[in-house]
């Protein structure tokens, strides 16, 4: 069996002595932990350890694997001297994955490299193995922007290339988890911080691959979780695979969580193919949804699927509401694909005849144009959650004291620049915040004289 076992590690720059000057003792716990699962791998004997690293290289539409036969780093970012560590790559490893991976057209390989030295979460993980065991080598992968899918691939893909070379691989998922435990932290506190440390570990604890899977976005945003992609990757390599997983330790005394759990491959699994449970499942919730969508979503949805399959605008069907017909308005249409967002593009104002031909312009762009996302692909279709929301008029207010997230929307003009922000956006709980995030978007500044609000409220259709 090529993949041994999967351990998930945190990477707190004060645990090595030389950054922690004493300081690391606070997390002696944590410490215990690393030096069971390093005591772990040097008796497993692999040839090869994968890291997956939140500070490796990373794009959010690429997974970026480190190329080259060796890097080295060290922890003088954080004031610490003679700290040089340095490993050998496996390029055999790292070649296979990049070949499977373009194989099928999935967006990872070794291309675009922008530091080749050691980040502080691979760094870390490797200090505590080195101290028990050095006759291995390194594949360092970084995350992406991604959703969890596409995670969980990479670690599927990553055991697919193992098994081929018939070599003995661990892979190590670095990672903290919420960043804010504690209101003394440097992050800060927030309720959900506390909320997913306890439901993560509860995971860790029971080998439950799913929890890691669909955990929401929005929740895990606020949480200011760090490590949960590099644990989808690692839930992806176990993909069919029975372990034995324990939670070695858990800690947060600086207001940022740190787990420790390891899984040991015992044999194969095929009730534990959590990937394709997940997608069935979201594909059950959208079917579901689709039963009760309203026309304006209806057309949304025909628009965007007829485009990614003709490549051409949908004709606009004659059985359609009236209001859809002859009233105009400014339309935004929003795609989710695994309760993330997959685009959103819409108008201010109508630029069309009516509603209905403004949702079947909105929905080609959001699936096509929004330039924050690759175009939808045929295999998407059925996991799209789409909502289109109708915009009333904007009327003009003298200060934020007329705003509210949650029921109205908010443009901020300058010149000939605007930024747009919806109501009810998940994330978005305050006026502050919602005035901050249309000013970046019309890339203005938050003194900047002249500038004016308006605020809109909308119909929005699930």
């Amino acid at each position: 069996m090529a993949l041994q076992a999967a351990f998930i590690v945190p990477h707190p720059p004060l645990i090595i002595p030389a950054v922690g000057r004493g300081k690391e003792t606070d997390i002696q716990a944590t410490i215990d932990a690393y030096d069971e699962v390093a005591q772990q791998i040097a008796a497993l004997k692999p040839q090869t350890i994968v890291v997956t690293s939140p500070h490796a290289t990373a794009y959010r539409d690429y997974f970026h694997i480190s190329p080259g036969n060796s890097a080295q780093g060290d922890m003088r970012r954080f004031d610490a001297r003679d700290t040089e560590l340095s490993c050998r790559y496996d390029t055999e490893l790292a070649n296979r994955i990049s070949t499977l991976a373009a194989a099928e057209d999935f967006p990872a390989g070794t291309e675009g490299e922008r530091d080749p030295s050691i980040d502080h979460a691979t760094y870390i993980p490797l200090y505590f193995v080195d101290k028990f065991y050095q006759d291995y080598e390194v594949v360092r992968i970084g995350l992406s922007g991604y959703g969890p899918m596409e995670h969980y691939h990479l670690g599927q893909l990553i055991t697919q290339a193992a098994d081929q070379l018939d070599c003995r691989v661990v892979l190590v998922a670095s990672g903290d988890l919420s960043h804010k435990l504690t209101y003394d932290g440097p992050y800060g506190f927030a309720p959900e911080g506390p909320v997913f440390d306890e439901q993560i570990t509860e995971a860790m604890a029971q080998g439950d691959f799913m929890r890691i899977l669909s955990f929401d976005e929005g929740f895990c945003d606020k949480a200011a979780e760090c490590g949960l992609r590099s644990f989808q990757i690692m839930a992806g390599a176990l993909d069919g695979k029975s372990v034995d997983a324990h939670l070695l330790s858990y800690e947060g005394p600086f207001g940022v969580g740190y787990a420790v759990a390891s899984f040991i491959v015992t044999g194969d699994d095929d009730t534990r193919r959590f990937g394709t449970r997940y997608e069935d499942e979201q594909r059950m919730k959208v079917q579901q949804a689709r039963a009760h969508e309203d026309p304006y979503v209806t057309l949304a949805r025909a628009s965007i699927e007829h485009f990614v399959r003709e490549h051409t605008p949908l004709p606009r069907p004659d059985d359609l509401p009236e209001e859809m017909l002859t009233r105009r308005a400014g339309v935004f249409v929003s795609l989710h694909e695994h309760g993330r967002l997959r685009g959103c593009i819409g108008t201010i104002g109508p630029v069309t005849p009516c509603i209905a031909d403004e949702i079947i312009r909105n929905g080609i762009s959001a699936c096509s144009e929004d330039p924050r996302f690759d175009p939808v692909r045929p295999n998407e279709l059925d996991q799209l959650e789409i909502s289109v929301d109708v915009l009333g008029e904007p009327q003009d207010i003298a200060s934020t004291d007329e705003l509210d997230p949650q029921r109205y929307g908010v443009i901020v003009s300058n010149g000939g620049r605007r930024g747009l922000l919806l109501p009810m956006l998940d994330g978005v709980d305050t006026v502050a915040e919602q005035v901050e995030i249309a000013m970046r978007k019309g890339g203005i500044g938050p003194h900047e004289p002249g500038t004016t609000l308006q605020r809109f409220e909308v119909i929005r259709h699930e």
